[in-house]
């Protein structure tokens, strides 16, 4: 529901009437008394999806244009009116015919959006210092494998809105929010990887000089991902377009994208600080193959509930830079997946390594325990050295030659002689 108000210029009475009349909507009208050139001011409330027309309506009949009054358009939170909510209950039956027919669904006027993505997607100093300070605590969680204090980082991050002002601008023909949107994109990537590196650096230094990366479960999550990194950044674009468009709010849909962006950013940092550069590159990729494809399944999202530029004339040019952009970012995901698909086909290979050596353990010794450690590099891992921890008498090079010889993998084996009681009560 929306509430608008209509600052009318001397001379255009008559057509704001005649405006309002044919939309069917119930307004209010009172004279103008500031003596600025303004003769009434039009009040009304309106359906989310009846708005856009009638600010198109208003617009070609010159309101809001240069210095020919404006328009204000707010929420409200209820009306409290017999007449107004039949109607609304017509367009509502009236509204799910035509949601059936186009797909196009409930969605804030063009003005609204473009208005919402401007305060979003702009760089200010409140947008750098949220994004360090999510970083920093990111970093702080994946050190200490607190999934608990990742979360908390991700609540922080305000990186939902320079995605969506990159695909509101390349959709609406707004060159000025593209490239504001990309440029805080990139802001708030290149400022979470470097507070992170320092953070990392300080905390190498200080606390944990001699940390293994890899051996940190939130950590190891974010190097060598499978293809599955692509549908959380998927779902997360589309759910950010579709909150922006239907008004709700982005606070929610805000920390699934900064799921996929700030912990992998941090993992940068970390990778840096240690001089881990697997780890680094590697997280990396994961980093702009989340960015890329948020950016895409949003401007996607976009054209789909049909948002154009204000002018017809204009939507040419809208079309054909947004097909350009999707037909760059299409690309760019399609080479940077071919790391997740390399990492998708080493997991898999690791995980018939793993229950090859584990069916060899356990011919011999059912209750044995075996731990595996493996050598990282770009998107690839190594199996280095399995370790058994048993009850029953085995030799390390036995069991070298047999996992050998079932996998092809030449790897250094640990035997660990535990002397177990294997009594039953």
């Amino acid at each position: 529901m929306r509430f608008v108000q209509v600052t009318v210029p001397e001379g255009k009475h008559d057509k704001v009437i005649s405006i309002l009349d044919e939309a069917e909507v119930e307004y209010s009208a009172v004279e103008e008394a500031s003596d600025r050139r303004y003769s009434h001011v039009f009040s009304f409330p309106a359906q989310i999806d009846e708005i856009e027309s009638i600010l198109d309506s208003l617009r070609a009949a010159g309101i809001g244009n240069e210095n020919e009054g404006h328009v204000v358009v707010s929420e409200a939170q209820a009306v409290v009116s017999e007449e107004f909510e039949e109607k609304e209950n017509e367009e509502d039956e009236e509204g799910d015919e035509d949601e059936e027919d186009n797909g196009s669904g409930e969605r804030i006027a063009r003005d609204e959006i473009k208005a919402t993505a401007r305060g979003l997607s702009r760089s200010t100093p409140n947008y750098v210092i949220f994004t360090i300070v999510s970083a920093v605590v990111a970093t702080a969680g994946l050190i200490e494998n607190s999934a608990a204090v990742v979360v908390g980082s991700m609540v922080i991050a305000p990186l939902i809105g320079p995605a969506m002002g990159a695909s509101v601008g390349s959709v609406i023909n707004d060159e000025k929010l593209f490239r504001d949107g990309v440029k805080a994109q990139f802001i708030g990537v290149f400022v979470s990887i470097a507070a992170a590196a320092v953070f990392a650096l300080v905390a190498r230094l200080v606390v944990a000089p001699e940390l293994d990366l890899l051996l940190i479960q939130q950590i190891a999550e974010r190097v060598n991902p499978g293809l599955l990194a692509l549908g959380i950044a998927l779902g997360a674009g589309v759910a950010g377009a579709l909150s922006l468009t239907s008004g709700a709010s982005a606070a929610l849909v805000g920390v699934m994208i900064a799921v996929a962006l700030i912990p992998p950013a941090a993992t940068v940092g970390l990778g840096i600080a240690y001089v881990r550069p697997a780890v680094a590159a590697s997280a990396l990729v994961l980093t702009l193959v989340n960015l890329l494809c948020i950016s895409l399944a949003s401007l996607i999202t976009l054209w789909l509930k049909g948002y154009r530029p204000e002018k017809w004339y204009e939507e040419k040019h809208a079309r054909r830079a947004t097909l350009k952009r999707v037909g760059v970012l299409v690309v760019a995901v399609f080479v940077l997946t071919g790391f997740l698909v390399a990492s998708t086909v080493d997991q898999r290979a690791n995980a018939s390594f793993e229950d090859e050596v584990e069916g060899i353990v356990f011919g011999t010794d059912a209750e044995a325990s075996v731990e595996y450690t493996y050598t990282v590099g770009f998107f690839v891992t190594s199996p280095e050295t399995v370790t058994v921890h048993t009850g029953e008498e085995m030799t390390a090079e036995g069991l070298a030659s047999n996992i050998e010889a079932a996998t092809g993998e030449s790897v250094e084996v640990v035997v660990v002689r535990q002397d177990i009681d294997r009594s039953r009560p």
